[in-house]
């Protein structure tokens, strides 16, 4: 009975997720088409390239062909964010990430309407970070509320998720950033790894390849993938 009782509960998961994205997508998809055409892309992104900024409180969803230099198909303003400048470091700080990270996973059944998980920690965080406890569960997601995430509009995040689940190219890479204020990157020894990325993408609309020292956790950006 108790197996009976969890596969019932699974199969109504699933059905709830598939149903959610039936649905944002039956109301949803010219909207994409609309922002994929008013970006002066001929055809939905192959690759999706995500990149937040905490200052700004802004999420630009860029895509184009595969291998092919990245346009900007549309910016999300954050509708909630936690927590202060700086990386997360141990769970319950309330801190979104900052780094090079990709979306591990597409939640349909997210408590938060739909949801991308972002793939803390990393293996910088995994050295830098609390040992024990680093956190994790950490989700760009509608429903404008935020305990580490990004929240994003429920209109905003049906658009990114359906953009996000039709490209081919995997995995999607999701980086974030304190901020896009160049000297104060600059000026602080933790963002200044991260200024590259910023650099790289700014120059040839391109994700960083980034490699991380297995010792310091210390990121180095190389190019444009």
């Amino acid at each position: 009975m108790r197996h009976l009782w969890w596969l019932l509960s699974l199969l109504s998961t699933v059905a709830l997720g598939a149903d959610r994205v039936s649905v944002a997508r039956a109301h949803r998809s010219d909207d994409v088409a609309a922002l994929v055409k008013a970006a002066g892309l001929q055809r939905a992104p192959d690759e999706i390239y995500l990149r937040a900024f905490k200052s700004e409180r802004v999420l630009e969803v860029w895509g184009g062909p595969k291998g092919a230099p990245l346009t900007l198909i549309k910016s999300y303003p954050f509708c909630a964010a936690s927590g202060e400048l700086g990386p997360k470091r141990r769970e319950g700080d309330l801190q979104v990430p900052e780094g090079f990270y990709e979306v591990r996973r597409f939640n349909p059944t997210s408590n938060f309407h739909l949801s991308l998980e972002v793939s803390y920690p990393n293996a910088s965080d995994l050295v830098l970070s609390d040992h024990d406890h680093p956190g994790g569960l950490i989700y760009l997601h509608g429903g404008c509320a935020s305990i580490g995430c990004i929240a994003i509009t429920d209109a905003a995040i049906e658009e990114v998720y359906l953009l996000a689940t039709d490209a081919a190219v995997r995995p999607i890479h999701f980086d974030l950033f304190p901020t896009r204020d160049v000297s104060k990157l600059a000026a602080d020894p933790f963002w200044a790894q991260l200024l590259p990325g910023v650099k790289v993408f700014d120059q040839n609309h391109r994700p960083p390849a980034v490699a991380i020292s297995s010792k310091t956790g210390a990121y180095r950006v190389t190019a444009g993938r």
